[in-house]
């Protein structure tokens, strides 16, 4: 143990964790970009996961110094060039580094939203760390001999290699946040990455390229990087000081609605403020939120959608006794009725509106609904929610048919209906809830929801991809079209991560539907 005292181990120690933690930042640059395709929650726990099994493979290593040592000797010989084990395995390793950065850069450079990629793309928490396993191999191999060429003492380069993992666990979270902020230093990363792959590669044949070319060429494009990203906060500071980021924010959306997309970029400070801005300090609340979400989403919303369905509209019968249609009269909530001919059929003859039998009955005229019954508008079931109300809005009325494409009346569709598209449920007194809004989480993280709620409804509380070819509109539909029957209470239907129940059925029709996280989210307990 004397050579604890030694001053030249020490030097020798701090020498080495430098050079450990400059051999370990191709690493880290690597972790953070496979990190961020995982979802959020995830990220930290495999940025320390694979900094772990890092650090737990290096210490291997330098525990088989004798192993070491025969991977340097030649294994095998092609074309009269003979490769080691270790040359073989950099090899290996660089060609998997120009795979995957290669692919990486292609995707940030065709443009594709980060977000529904990472969804399309369902990356997996171990598939992710198995490939930073690959490359901590490869890294690890280097930086361990690296240094047995140094120092002579295991127990320096095992302390050596502790703290050096120590202090990149500690930096890569923020490296990692800034990585993934700034998109200029993603291509950047990406760039680093192919040319280590790319000396990796030469090193396996047997050229190798000294660490200081490689070193200089990036701190020389680190520079000029930091040059634009200081451009970038003098153009926020100097936007900021003259109009608020709210404001430039609404006038970008503007310009898009107008057509004007290349006047509407949004500068790169603000646009990940916006996508990263939590609750307390958004540009826009929540409300505020929903509501452009929505109206944006009119175009693609049809009808058929947010109607309310035949089987649910209370109707007079111009056949029923006088005293029957008074009493139904008196108990109708509503300012219009729908009129049918008999009991023999549904199909409507027309509308009733309230304020005409008002004006009948003052007029001490005889109850004749024949004589009041209106043509509502007609749309068809595939009519979209901005026409529908552009169409409302020429006709001068808020009620209208939805019909198919053989003419059957489906449903009926009024003004506060698409107006609740946008502003949310509008209820009135003594009203049943709307299946639209019918929806309420339970303590335990599951939903029980209305089977009639439209998808398009069901995704703001539940991440459910949707196909814009399908056939149906409503949660009872969705779990028709998986189970290809009518599901009974008690069957449990799991469809991505969630698992759903129906908890009433009536008349083949499914009312209440219980939904249930298979994965519910998880505290992060991985931060470092």
């Amino acid at each position: 143990m004397e050579w604890i005292a030694d001053p030249s181990i020490w030097a020798g120690l701090a020498t080495l964790v430098v050079l450990e933690i400059v051999l370990g930042i191709d690493n880290l640059i690597f972790i953070a970009i496979l990190a961020e395709k995982l979802p959020r929650r995830q990220r930290d726990k495999a940025r320390v996961t694979g900094l772990i099994l890092a650090l737990v493979m290096r210490l291997l290593l330098l525990a088989s110094i004798s192993w070491l040592a025969t991977l340097t000797r030649p294994l095998i010989t092609l074309l009269g060039h003979p490769f080691s084990a270790r040359d073989m395995i950099m090899l290996t390793g660089g060609v998997f580094l120009l795979f995957k950065a290669t692919m990486e850069l292609n995707e940030r450079l065709e443009g594709k939203d980060e977000e529904q990629s990472h969804q399309q793309s369902g990356a997996k928490f171990w598939p992710v760390v198995a490939q930073i396993v690959v490359l901590d191999a490869v890294f690890s191999l280097d930086s361990v001999i690296t240094a047995v060429g140094m120092v002579d003492h295991l127990a320096v380069m095992m302390v050596a290699v502790c703290i050096a993992i120590g202090l990149m666990l500690l930096a890569s979270k923020p490296l990692t946040k800034f990585v993934n902020a700034h998109p200029t230093i993603v291509i950047l990363c990406l760039s680093f990455l192919l040319m280590i792959g790319f000396s990796l590669v030469a090193e396996g044949f047997g050229y190798a390229i000294p660490k200081g070319y490689l070193y200089a060429a990036i701190g020389f494009s680190v520079i000029i990087e930091a040059l634009n990203q200081l451009a970038q906060f003098n153009r926020k500071r100097f936007l900021s000081s003259r109009r608020s980021l709210r404001e430039r924010t609404a006038e970008t959306v503007l310009r898009v609605l107008r057509g004007k997309h290349e006047e509407a970029e949004l500068d790169a400070h603000s646009s990940s403020m916006i996508a990263d801005s939590t609750e307390e300090d958004a540009i826009f609340n929540q409300q505020e939120r929903n509501m452009i979400e929505r109206v944006l989403g009119l175009g693609q919303r049809t009808v058929s959608s947010v109607m309310t369905s035949r089987h649910d509209v209370d109707n007079l019968e111009l056949n029923d006794p006088i005293d029957v249609l008074r009493n139904q009269i008196a108990e109708n909530q509503h300012t219009r009725i729908l009129v049918t001919e008999d009991s023999s059929t549904d199909e409507p003859l027309g509308v009733v509106h309230v304020v005409d039998l008002l004006k009948q009955q003052l007029l001490q005229n005889e109850l004749d609904l024949k004589a009041l019954i209106r043509q509502p508008l007609i749309f068809p079931e595939q009519l979209s929610l901005l026409m529908a109300l552009e169409q409302f809005r020429q006709a001068k009325t808020h009620f209208a048919f939805v019909v198919d494409e053989f003419g059957s009346v489906e449903g009926i569709v009024t003004l506060t209906d698409v107006m609740e598209t946008i502003a949310g449920n509008l209820p009135e007194s003594d009203e049943l809830p709307d299946a639209r809004h019918d929806i309420q989480q339970q303590e335990d993280g599951s939903w029980i929801a209305n089977g009639y709620m439209p998808l398009e409804d069901l995704v703001m509380y539940i991440p459910l991809p949707l196909d814009d070819k399908r056939e149906y509109h409503t949660l009872a539909g969705l779990l028709m079209e998986y189970t290809q029957s009518i599901p009974q209470v008690g069957a449990q239907i799991k469809i991505n991560d969630y698992l759903y129940e129906p908890l009433e059925v009536s008349s083949h029709r499914i009312l209440k539907v219980k939904i249930t996280p298979l994965n519910p989210p998880v505290s992060d307990d991985y931060e470092v």
